[in-house]
C-alpha cells in the first residue's frame, strides 16, 4: 500500500484550510491522454447545494480533505491521482440526489481497504452512520478460499448482507463499480476480462432488479464493448448506419405524436431515442435473428400528467397507427418487481417503420430511471432510507427477502450460483387459482411458481394443472397461465432430482434445504435406534431429559444432532452413554475384518474376506458368524451395519442399502459395528456395479480391461439387453475399499463406450 501523510487528528484545523487546498503533487502522466481535471470541493458542495439547500457544507468539505489526504500519492493505472476515484463515486451520486451521507461515504469508500485510515477515525470524525456505509463497501481480506469464485462469493455476501442493512451501500458500490468501467481500458486485460464478466454477471442486473435502467444500460454496454468488442463494433456500425438512412425519423414521429395528442387535449413530453448496443445483441441471440429483421430499434417514452392521461393517450395512439399484435404489455396494473409501471405498445408508425412507445407519468419517469434512487433521501422527517424503502419499494422488499434466502446457502458457490439466479429480470407474469399474481423469471417452471406460493406448497407438490389441464411439474410457464398446484400432506420432502429442475434461487435453495433436512431426520431416526439398543443391551435408562444435560459434553447443540452424528457414524453410541453417564464402560464391540476374527481369515490379497466376529447376543457368549449383504456386500469406508438374524448370525450392510428399510420396526436386531482391518494384510471385499454400456463390438473386454487395470477382481457378470443400442451389465466384484471402487468407477465413467454406470446395494 502506497499511503501519503498520517492524517491529522485534529479535523477541524482542515475545515479551516479547505479553501487553500489543492489537489495533490504531481504523478507520472497516464499512458494515453492528458490527465483530466479534478473536481474541487467547492464544485462537489455545489452539486449538493443544487438539489439540498440544507447541505452540511463543513461535513462535506472535511470528507473532501480527509479522503484526499489518506490517499495521498497513490494512482489509479490510468495514472491520474487516485483520490479522483472516489470524487467521481461522489458525482455520479449527485446526479442521483442522494443525501449528504451518501456522498461522504463515497468519498470515503476506499480509505478502511486502501490506506491507513481505520473504521475507530472515521466514527469518530464522522459518525457511526457513515462508519458503517463505509465498511459495508469493504472487502474481506485474507480470504483462506480454495477457489476466486469463493472470495467473490464471500465478498459478495457481505456486500449483500450490509446492502439489507442500509440500502445507500448498494447505491455507492454500484456508481463505484460504474466509474471502474468507464475507466476499464487501463486494467491489465485479464482483470478486464474478468471485472467485465462479474459487472455483467452481477452488478447490472443488480442495478436493473432496484429498477437504476439508466444505470444497467451503461453497465451493459460497457461490459459488452470488453467482453466482445467485435461484436459491439458491428452493432454499433449498424446503429450508426441506420441513423444516416432515418436522419429525420425520431423527430418526425416525435411532432406526429404531441400533435396527435395535443389535439385530442392531452398534454405530453415526447421523447425518441434507439436501443443500446447489448440490448440489440442480446434480442438478437434470444430470438435467432438478424439485425435486419429487428423491427423495434427506435424508442419513445411518452411522458403524462397521471394514469387516466396514459390510458387515454393509448386509446389515442391504437386509433391513428396500427397495433403489432402481441406487444402490448400493461405494467400499470401489474408492475414488475422492481417498481417499474409503464404501458408498452409497438405501433407501424410513418414510413412503415416498427416503433416501441411507452407511456408513463413524470413519478413512473422517475422510478424507470432511478429505481429506488429516485426517493427523496436527503428530506428530513421520512426516516431512515431503508426504512422509508420498506415502506415504499417492493424492489428492496424484493431484495431483503432474496439475501435472507440466500444466506442460508451452505457454501460460497452455491450462494454466488442462486445470486445470479435471482438477478435475472426478464419475468413472465402467472396467477393462482384465487387470482394471486406471481412473478417469476423467464423460464420458469411450476415447481418454481409452487416455492413462491410458499415453501411447503414446493415441498408437498405432486402435480399440478395449467389453464385447467394437468401437465407436468417441469413444464414452463407463459405470461398469463393460471397455475394450480396439487398437493399431498404425505409428501414432506421433494425429490432431490428436483433441484436441477428449477430455474429459480428461490426453489433450488428450498430444495436443498429440505432434501438436507430429509437426510439428517433419516440419520436421526438411525441413530436414536442405536443410541436406545446400546443401552437396552447395557440395562441403563435412556431419556431425552438426561441427554440434554449432557450436551455441552459432546459439542452439540441439541438431541436431533447427538442421534445425527450417531447415525452418520461421526459418534459411537458409547460415546453418548459416557456423557450421560460417566462410569459407564462399553463391555463389548462387535469386531469383524480380520485382525483378529475368531476363525483365521485368508491372507491372499487375491482372496475376498470371509469374515467371522464374536458377537455377545443377550448374555450368549457364543461366538455368531458374520457375513455381508447379498446383492452389493459392503467394502472398508462404508458405515455399516450389523443385523441380528437368530439361528443365523450377523449381516453387514452399508447403512446406504435400501434392505433396512425392512428392519426399521426391529430395532433390537441392529448392532452399531465398525471395521477392524488389519491393513498389513490387505483383504478384497463384495461389491456390485450396476452398468450401461453402448452395444458394440469389444465394449465388454473394454469393461473388464478398465477393472483389471485397476486391480479389481470380476467375480460374477449378469447381462440383459434392453435396446438394440445398450446392454446392461451386473457385474460383482471385489475390491479392497471405498477408495478403490470409487476410482474403478471414475475410470468406467471415463469410457465412450459406458453411458451409465453406479453401485448397487441390496
Amino acid at each position: 500500500m502506497a499511503s501519503g501523510r498520517r492524517i491529522p487528528k485534529q479535523m477541524e484545523a482542515m475545515a479551516d484550510s479547505v479553501a487553500t487546498v489543492a489537489a495533490p503533487a504531481d504523478v507520472p502522466a497516464k499512458p494515453r491522454g492528458t490527465r483530466a481535471r479534478m473536481m474541487r470541493q467547492y464544485d462537489l458542495v455545489e452539486r449538493v447545494r443544487s438539489y439540498n439547500p440544507n447541505t452540511d457544507e463543513d461535513m462535506l468539505n472535511r470528507a473532501y480533505v480527509y479522503a484526499m489526504m489518506a490517499h495521498g500519492e497513490q494512482t489509479r493505472a490510468s495514472g491520474d491521482p487516485y483520490f479522483s476515484h472516489p470524487l467521481e463515486v461522489a458525482a455520479i451520486l449527485t446526479n442521483l440526489k442522494l443525501d449528504d451521507a451518501t456522498i461522504v461515504a463515497a468519498l470515503l469508500h476506499d480509505t478502511i481497504e486502501d490506506t491507513e485510515a481505520t473504521r475507530t477515525e472515521i466514527d469518530k470524525l464522522f459518525g457511526h452512520e457513515i462508519g458503517s456505509l463505509v465498511e459495508g463497501l469493504t472487502k474481506l481480506k485474507r480470504l483462506e478460499l480454495v477457489s476466486r469464485e469463493a472470495k467473490q462469493a464471500e465478498n459478495l455476501r457481505k456486500l449483500l448482507l450490509a446492502i439489507a442493512d442500509d440500502v445507500r451501500v448498494l447505491l455507492i458500490k454500484l456508481a463505484d463499480r460504474l466509474h471502474n468501467m468507464r475507466t476499464l481500458e487501463f486494467v491489465p486485460p485479464a482483470a478486464r476480462q474478468r471485472i467485465a464478466e462479474e459487472t455483467l454477471d452481477i452488478y447490472a442486473p443488480l442495478a436493473g432488479r432496484m429498477g437504476m435502467q439508466e444505470m444497467r444500460e451503461e453497465l451493459e454496454d460497457l461490459s459488452f464493448r470488453t467482453l466482445d468488442p467485435e461484436a459491439f463494433a458491428v452493432v454499433m456500425q449498424r446503429l450508426d448506419a441506420l441513423a444516416e438512412r432515418n436522419r429525420n425519423l425520431i423527430g418526425e414521429i416525435e411532432t406526429q405524436l404531441s400533435a396527435n395528442l395535443a389535439k385530442n387535449g392531452i398534454s405530453a413530453e415526447v421523447t425518441g431515442r434507439r436501443k443500446r448496443p447489448f440490448s440489440i445483441w442480446t434480442k438478437m441471440e434470444r430470438k435467432s435473428v438478424g439485425f435486419e429483421q429487428l423491427s423495434d430499434i427506435y424508442g419513445f417514452r411518452v411522458v403524462l400528467n397521471d394514469v387516466e392521461a396514459c390510458y387515454r393517450a393509448l386509446g389515442v395512439v391504437h386509433t391513428t397507427w396500427p397495433m403489432v399484435p402481441g406487444r402490448f404489455k400493461d405494467y400499470i396494473s401489474t408492475p414488475k418487481q422492481n417498481d417499474y409501471r409503464s404501458l408498452h405498445t409497438t405501433v407501424i408508425g410513418p414510413g412503415q417503420q416498427r416503433v416501441e412507445l411507452q407511456f408513463r407519468t413524470q413519478d413512473m419517469n422517475q422510478i424507470a430511471e432511478y429505481g429506488i434512487a429516485a426517493h427523496a433521501f436527503y428530506k428530513d422527517g421520512v426516516g431512515s432510507p431503508t426504512e422509508l424503502l420498506n415502506r415504499e419499494s417492493n424492489a428492496f422488499a424484493w431484495l431483503r427477502h432474496t439475501i435472507e434466502m440466500l444466506s442460508e446457502s451452505s457454501n460460497p458457490e452455491e450462494f454466488l450460483e442462486h445470486t445470479k439466479l435471482e438477478l435475472f429480470h426478464d419475468q413472465v407474469f402467472c396467477f393462482t387459482p384465487k387470482g394471486k399474481l406471481i412473478a417469476l423469471p423467464r423460464a420458469a417452471n411450476v415447481i418454481d411458481f409452487a416455492y413462491a406460493v410458499h415453501t411447503d406448497v414446493g415441498n408437498s407438490a405432486v402435480g399440478c394443472k395449467i389453464n385447467g389441464k394437468f401437465a407436468p411439474l417441469s413444464s414452463e410457464l407463459q405470461n398469463g397461465d393460471e397455475v394450480e398446484v396439487l398437493t399431498s400432506s404425505v409428501q414432506s420432502a421433494p425429490p432431490a432430482a428436483w433441484e436441477s429442475l428449477a430455474r429459480t434461487g428461490k426453489a433450488r435453495a428450498a430444495i436443498r434445504r429440505a432434501t438436507r433436512t430429509a437426510m439428517r431426520d433419516q440419520y436421526a431416526g438411525l441413530g436414536r435406534r442405536i443410541v436406545e439398543r446400546l443401552f437396552a443391551r447395557a440395562k441403563i435408562e435412556y431419556a431425552d431429559d438426561k441427554l440434554k444435560g449432557a450436551l455441552p459434553r459432546l459439542a452439540r447443540a441439541s438431541i436431533e444432532e447427538v442421534m445425527a452424528s450417531v447415525g452418520r457414524g461421526e459418534m459411537k453410541a458409547s460415546d453418548v452413554a459416557r456423557a450421560m453417564y460417566p462410569d459407564y464402560k462399553e463391555e463389548r464391540t462387535a469386531r469383524f475384518g480380520g485382525k483378529k476374527p475368531d476363525k483365521p481369515g485368508p491372507k491372499s490379497a487375491s482372496e475376498p474376506a470371509k469374515v467371522g466376529a464374536a458377537v455377545p447376543i443377550g448374555g450368549i457368549h457364543s461366538g455368531l458368524p458374520v457375513k455381508f449383504a447379498p446383492n452389493g456386500g459392503a467394502v472398508p469406508g462404508d458405515r455399516i451395519i450389523g443385523i441380528v438374524t437368530p439361528g443365523e448370525g450377523i449381516t453387514i450392510y452399508p447403512i446406504h442399502s435400501p434392505a433396512l428399510k425392512d428392519f426399521e420396526e426391529e430395532p433390537e436386531r441392529w448392532l452399531d459395528v465398525k471395521w477392524d482391518i488389519d491393513e498389513t494384510t490387505p483383504q478384497r471385499f463384495p461389491a456390485r456395479l450396476f452398468v450401461q454400456n453402448v452395444n458394440e463390438p469389444g465394449s465388454l473386454a473394454q469393461i473388464a480391461g478398465v477393472i483389471a487395470e485397476h486391480d479389481g477382481n470380476i467375480d460374477n457378470i449378469n447381462m440383459s439387453r434392453r435396446s438394440p443400442d445398450f446392454t446392461e451389465l451386473t457385474i460383482d466384484l471385489e475390491v479392497y475399499d471405498l477408495k478403490h471402487l470409487s476410482a474403478i468407477i471414475a475410470q468406467l465413467r471415463a469410457k465412450a463406450v459406458v453411458a451409465h454406470v453406479e453401485r448397487v446395494n441390496g
